[in-house]
């Protein structure tokens, strides 16, 4: 269908474009073509992206604008670069349109959502709550209706997913799980929203409106990172020493620990793939669609019957040389069932190469079966295994609930290019210079380390120019991964972003340490609680008593006092009273990074970032 574009089309075209346009700077560059193209499973050597922007490019300068994105889509719909481009951004096969209105068109624009996905969650969701008692109401969902859109209206089912993917986020004592109303509804969706924000999800454009109206495009997308975060907790090697058996001739520990899950996956199937003596796979899309890849990798981390507690399972490898694609997926399937890992996708979900699906599919065959022995290797240095802090753990969420890419994995490894941190730049509103300053991935092999080193040089440059306190810090520290610098230019960052929520909504006064620590203390005596604060170092923080009266001041009646520890406390006290103390800010609507230990053990730049966030959602009540 060439020439015309209907507005429809039009709309659905500035949404795909938005979508690639990860700077937000109205225009697509190399770095966000090959991204989208990674993303949708098409992954293509920088090469293959050059030449499909000098393609798209008519005005030559290195980057297409949205009416070059819609002239060429007019024009090569029927060529090969285009058949690209629209299988990278809209995967048509399954996929469901729903109308809906968006600031885009007043006659309403198309959000599309993949049934598969759909299927595949409700699945997943219902065994792994299968035992819940609080989710019996909604459980299980019918996979093949729309009922999971429904069943998170009330915040319940979402709650719980959070906290298996990453245990004791939230405080179950904080669920309002009884005769919910409208009002105990929104709370346990600002909870949910706010705790996925907390362990990495990207929820800047989803509201609590949105989920309990159960709008698919965006309950899926959020339900995805959830689910995700969870499948990939443990594959990374402080978590799991016996990934080191992936360790390639001449690599060392260092190199290992800067794959991504997603990377680490692959080798993980590809290891065991070349013990089968069968070909390696690129991806966990095109190459995986014969399940053949897969019929191999099952037969390899089936249980032999050498442990005690696993008894033997052996994989019947005979739909290997079944004919119809279809019909040898279910056959490879069934052989997952009997390891009980029968779980996201379906035959055709393989047959098409669903990237999503797959990967979550190997993901879980990963965590139940990992068939790796760690190795006895006196050359391995075990010291680097030292897992993440939780300040790291809190920072590198922070960035990625601010939706930067690529995702950070790695705190200092992946900043060594510095492309997260001008990101993050833009975030606290200081302008990052993209076309002239900044050299964007993919590098060229020689000279790449001059290339990110550069980046980093002007990352330091901006701090400069934005005030911060950077001395003895270079870009060669960022681009070294130097910790203890690297956080001194972090936490700058999260907290000119904490400050700037307060000086927006405070008409643009600004904010410092003394003027939170008054509000906080003028907030508590106004509403008759007997805590307040000397400052962040505060000792008396520690019990948290100050945390949950603020939250009270904010918000009357909604902290339980009676589930509330008094009087001499233990750690253990102390710890349960954090706890209900960061979800209760969180229900309120504050969008708290912080842990409990961090309030516990007092550590001053997590509860600054408490009370500031408290003051934000206190301001917005007023």
């Amino acid at each position: 269908m060439s020439g015309k574009i209907t507005k429809e089309e039009e709309a659905e075209m500035r949404e795909m474009f938005e979508k690639i346009d990860l700077d937000h700077n109205g225009y697509i560059s190399d770095y966000e073509l090959g991204e989208l193209l990674k993303d949708a499973g098409h992954p293509q050597p920088g090469y293959m992206i050059r030449e499909i922007l000098q393609k798209l490019d008519r005005d030559r300068d290195n980057k297409i604008s949205f009416d070059e994105f819609l002239s060429i889509v007019k024009e090569l719909k029927g060529s090969q670069v285009a058949k690209t481009f629209r299988k990278a951004i809209n995967r048509k096969e399954g996929i469901l349109a729903i109308g809906g209105t968006s600031e885009l068109s007043s006659e309403g624009t198309q959000h599309s959502y993949s049934e598969e996905e759909r299927y595949a969650f409700v699945n997943w969701i219902n065994t792994a709550l299968e035992k819940d008692p609080d989710c019996q109401h909604v459980l299980p969902m019918d996979p093949n209706t729309d009922s999971l859109f429904t069943t998170v209206g009330d915040g319940i089912v979402l709650c719980k997913m959070i906290n298996l993917s990453v245990p004791d986020t939230i405080d179950e004592r904080t669920i309002n799980k009884k005769k919910l109303t409208p009002f105990t509804t929104q709370e346990n969706l600002n909870l949910a929203l706010n705790s996925a924000s907390a362990i990495g999800c990207h929820v800047v454009n989803i509201g609590a409106l949105d989920l309990k109206e159960g709008k698919p495009h965006l309950v899926l997308g959020l339900l995805w990172q959830i689910i995700k975060i969870g499948l990939f907790a443990d594959i990374e090697l402080s978590r799991n020493e016996a990934l080191a058996a992936l360790l390639r001739d001449g690599e060392t520990l260092e190199d290992l620990m800067k794959l991504s899950p997603e990377e680490l996956l692959l080798r993980w199937a590809n290891f065991h793939l070349e013990n089968a003596g069968w070909q390696k796979i690129n991806n966990f899309s095109s190459d995986i669609k014969d399940s053949r890849a897969y019929f191999h990798l099952l037969n390899q981390i089936s249980p032999k019957g050498t442990e005690e507690d696993q008894p033997r399972i052996d994989i019947n490898m005979a739909g290997f040389t079944e004919k119809d694609d279809l019909k040898r997926a279910e056959a490879m399937l069934q052989q997952a069932d009997r390891l009980g890992c029968r779980q996201f996708v379906t035959p055709a979900d393989v047959v098409s190469g669903n990237p999503k699906l797959n990967l979550a599919f190997v993901a879980n065959l990963f965590n139940k079966y990992p068939a790796l022995t760690k190795p006895e290797n006196e050359d391995i240095d075990w010291g680097l295994l030292e897992g993440e802090t939780r300040e790291e753990r809190t920072f590198r969420n922070w960035m990625n609930s601010l939706g930067v890419n690529p995702t950070v994995n790695h705190l200092y490894v992946d900043l060594q290019d510095a492309m997260v941190i001008l990101q993050l730049y833009e975030r606290i509103k200081v302008e990052v210079d993209w076309n002239n300053k900044v050299n964007k991935p993919p590098y060229p092999k020689l000279g790449t380390n001059m290339k990110k080193l550069e980046n980093c040089n002007y990352a330091v440059e901006l701090g400069k120019t934005a005030k911060f306190s950077l001395v003895g810090i270079g870009g060669q520290d960022l681009n070294d991964g130097n910790a203890t610098l690297t956080l001194a230019l972090v936490w700058q960052l999260m907290r000119r972003y904490t400050l700037n929520v307060l000086e927006e909504l405070g008409d643009g006064e600004k904010v410092n340490d003394d003027i939170i620590v008054n509000w906080v203390n003028k907030t508590l005596a106004e509403a008759g609680k007997s805590t307040k604060i000397t400052s962040f170092k505060d000792k008396e923080i520690s019990s948290s008593l100050a945390v949950l009266e603020l939250i009270d001041a904010i918000q009357p009646g909604s902290i339980n006092f009676e589930l509330v520890k008094t009087g001499r406390l233990s750690e253990d006290d102390k710890l349960e009273n954090a706890k209900y103390a960061v979800s209760m800010a969180r229900k309120i609507g504050a969008r708290v990074y912080a842990l409990p230990e961090d309030l516990v053990e007092v550590k001053p730049k997590m509860v600054m970032t408490v009370f500031a966030c408290l003051m934000g959602r206190g301001m917005k009540r007023a």
